[in-house]
C-alpha cells in the first residue's frame, strides 16, 4: 500500500515537472519569437531608410536583445546614418 502510494507521488511529481518544463519552454519560445519579429521589423525599417544593409547590421540584429532592438527602433526615426542608429 505504501509502496503504491509512493509510486503515485513520484509519478505526480514527474508530471508536474514535465508540465513546468513545457510551460517554461513555451514562454521562452514566445519571447524568442517576439525578439526575432522585432529584429525583422527593424531590418525592414533600416533597409527602407538607408538602402541595402551591410553584413554587420545583420550580425548586430541577430545578436540583439529586446532592449537594444527597442533603442535602435527609436533611433531609426532621427538617425542620419546606420552608424548613428547603432551608436
Amino acid at each position: 500500500m505504501l509502496a503504491t502510494r509512493m509510486q503515485q507521488w513520484e509519478q505526480e511529481l514527474i508530471e508536474k515537472g514535465v508540465e513546468k518544463g513545457i510551460e517554461k519552454g513555451i514562454e521562452k519560445g514566445l519571447q524568442r519569437g517576439m525578439i526575432i519579429g522585432e529584429a525583422e521589423f527593424l531590418r525592414r525599417q533600416l533597409s527602407r531608410r538607408f538602402g541595402a544593409l551591410p553584413p554587420w547590421v545583420d550580425a548586430r540584429l541577430e545578436a540583439a536583445d529586446r532592449d537594444a532592438l527597442e533603442q535602435w527602433g527609436i533611433r531609426v526615426l532621427d538617425a542620419a546614418s546606420l552608424e548613428a542608429v547603432f551608436a
